[in-house]
């Protein structure tokens, strides 16, 4: 098991920076963690936040999903407020980014629909009581550089597809142009034998990846565009952009996963 012993929470450097109504939050460096629309705080600023929901396309909001990285509560706050059926637990390695997000980036606070634990992400998910729990596993993991994740081992992966429910889909943030990219792209295919589905890199260079688990699925094009055109019409998304990307890579009747 990954991450044996006691959690201490990890310190980090948090500062935060504001222009034209868009809060943002860093690590002490230049690079942007976390971003909120001050005005619409469940609106999701950040390119890559909005394809994190990407998962929409394939699979209904479970009963349970998880978060792993809280960062400036982005995806927490839409899911909270968006996805009414959808139970919400998230593991966050820093108290102090737990705390500025309550206090500074709307993040609610506890209650039946969402639990919020200071914990290390890998050792959580390797827990046997967690297996075959979350529909959805939403992992942005990244330190003060912000280039490549924090987690990405392979026993990281394959306990990230115990955790998962059959069906389920793992999303992954990845940073294309670091040099961990194909190193947790080949880990996440042999954890999810092959069943994986990345996104084309947005204009900040991040690729967001989904990890299969369940039945084999085939989806026509028809159908994806269709709910594509509704996700677009309810969130405001470009998610006809999504479907066209996805096939461009993927010819075909049908896109397969």
């Amino acid at each position: 098991m990954s991450g044996a012993g006691r959690h201490r929470p990890v310190s980090v450097p948090i500062t935060l920076s504001e222009s034209e109504g868009v809060r943002c939050l860093h690590f002490g460096t230049p690079w942007v963690q976390g971003a909120m629309l001050v005005g619409h705080p469940q609106v999701l600023v950040l390119e890559y936040i909005q394809r994190m929901m990407a998962w929409l396309l394939f699979l209904h909001p479970p009963a349970e999903i998880l978060q792993l990285g809280l960062g400036a509560g982005s995806l927490t706050r839409l899911a909270h407020r968006r996805l009414r059926r959808s139970r919400v637990t998230v593991i966050e390695a820093s108290r102090d980014v737990i705390d500025v997000c309550h206090a500074c980036f709307a993040l609610p606070p506890e209650d039946e629909r969402l639990r919020l634990r200071c914990d290390d992400a890998a050792r959580f998910v390797a827990r046997r009581d967690v297996c075959g729990r979350f529909g959805v596993i939403q992992v942005d993991l990244y330190d003060a550089e912000a280039r490549g994740p924090t987690c990405d081992s392979l026993a990281f992966y394959e306990d990230c597809r115990r955790a998962l429910a059959d069906p389920g889909v793992c999303v992954v943030n990845l940073f294309g142009r670091h040099a961990s990219y194909r190193r947790n792209l080949a880990r996440l295919a042999s954890a999810f034998e092959g069943r994986i589905l990345a996104l084309p890199a947005g204009a900040a260079g991040n690729i967001v990846v989904l990890a299969f688990k369940g039945p084999q699925l085939a989806v026509p094009w028809t159908v994806l565009r269709e709910r594509a055109e509704v996700l677009g019409a309810h969130f405001g998304w470009p998610t006809a952009l999504w479907v066209n990307a996805i096939r461009a890579a993927r010819p075909g009747a049908r896109c397969v996963v």
